[in-house]
């Protein structure tokens, strides 16, 4: 299993969820989502983690991968 770190829109609210895999409850949350990137951007550099962002309408945005990628990208985004 992919150790990954998710920031989700949160309907609830209208604020931003940031999740580990597997858990069901959010980690934290964030009234905007640039201030839950930044905080799970952190985390995710700090324990090695794929940060995976969602959109509004909870689609995959840009993920990437702090850790051991087995499999590195070959775009020069990040």
């Amino acid at each position: 299993m992919t150790r990954q770190i998710h920031v989700i829109p949160k309907s609830a609210d209208n604020g931003w969820g940031v999740k580990k895999s597997g858990n069901t409850r959010a980690s934290k949350v964030f009234e905007r989502k640039s201030d839950a990137m930044d905080w799970a951007r952190g985390i995710a550099k700090q324990k090695g983690l794929e940060l995976v962002p969602h959109g509004q309408d909870g689609r995959i945005q840009n993920p990437n991968s702090y850790g051991n990628d087995p499999c590195p990208p070959k775009d020069r985004r990040h």
